[in-house]
C-alpha cells in the first residue's frame, strides 16, 4: 500500500462502518445519496460486498459522472420536486422494482433523507451516515408502514480500519482515483477552499520539505 492510499484509509473506514450497518448481501440493490468522498467509498465497498446494483444520487453532474466511472452502476440526479415524486422517479428510472434493498445517505441533506425513505422497498434498510441539520422533518408514516430497518452510523468502530486496509491491499477496492489533486504544504489553504467549493474529490497535501 502506498502512502497516498494510506492517507485515504480513514474515510474508507468510515464507509466500511456505514456499509456494515447496512448488512449488504450479494445481489442487493444499494442506493447511495451523496457523491462526495464517503458516498463514493460506500459505493466501492458495496460493490466489494457483492451488491448487484449501485445507484449514486447527487445534484452535481460532474460527481455523478465520476461515480459511474468509479463504482456505481447507474446514477440519478435529484430534482426540485417533492420527496415522494423524486422517490418514484428514482425507483422507476433506475429499475429498482418495488424499491431499493438498502439506501445509505452520505449527504445529510433533508430532501435526500426524505426521498430515501420513500424509495426503499418493504422491510428495506436505511443507514444515515451524513450529518447536516440537527433536526429535520422525517417521514415517520412511511418508516412505520414499510417496517423499515433504520440505523445511524458515526465514524468507525473496532475492526473497521483493518477491514479498510484489507480491502485496499487486496485490490477489492481502489482508492487512488479519489485523489483529484495534489498541492504543496504551503498551498494547503487553497486546497481546503477548493474542496469546500466542490472542486475535486480529495486533494492530497504534501508534507513540508525537510
Amino acid at each position: 500500500m502506498t502512502l497516498e492510499e494510506g492517507a485515504l484509509i480513514e474515510p474508507t473506514a468510515v464507509a466500511v462502518h456505514i456499509t456494515r450497518q447496512a448488512a449488504i448481501k450479494p445481489g442487493d440493490s444499494v442506493v447511495v445519496f451523496g457523491a462526495g468522498p464517503v458516498g463514493l467509498l460506500c459505493c466501492a465497498v458495496a460493490k466489494a460486498y457483492g451488491a448487484a446494483k449501485i445507484v449514486t444520487v447527487d445534484i452535481n453532474d460532474e460527481r455523478l459522472a465520476f461515480a459511474l466511472k468509479y463504482a456505481a452502476t447507474t446514477s440519478f440526479k435529484s430534482a426540485r420536486v417533492s420527496a415522494e415524486e423524486n422517490a418514484r422517479n428514482l425507483v422507476s428510472d433506475c429499475g429498482l422494482g418495488s424499491g431499493a434493498d438498502v439506501i445509505i445517505d452520505a449527504s445529510g441533506a433533508e430532501p435526500c433523507i426524505q426521498t430515501a425513505i420513500h424509495a426503499l422497498r418493504m422491510g428495506g434498510t436505511y443507514v444515515q451516515g451524513g450529518m447536516g441539520a440537527p433536526d429535520i422533518t422525517f417521514p415517520i408514516m412511511a418508516l412505520c408502514t414499510k417496517e423499515l430497518k433504520v440505523h445511524g452510523s458515526f465514524r468507525y468502530g473496532p475492526g473497521d480500519y483493518s477491514t479498510a486496509v484489507n480491502l485496499v491491499a487486496s485490490n477489492r477496492i481502489s482508492i487512488k482515483e479519489l485523489v483529484t489533486g495534489k498541492v504543496k504544504f504551503e498551498e494547503a489553504e487553497k486546497a481546503f477552499a477548493d474542496v469546500k467549493a466542490g472542486r475535486g474529490i480529495k486533494v492530497l497535501i504534501e508534507g513540508p520539505a525537510e
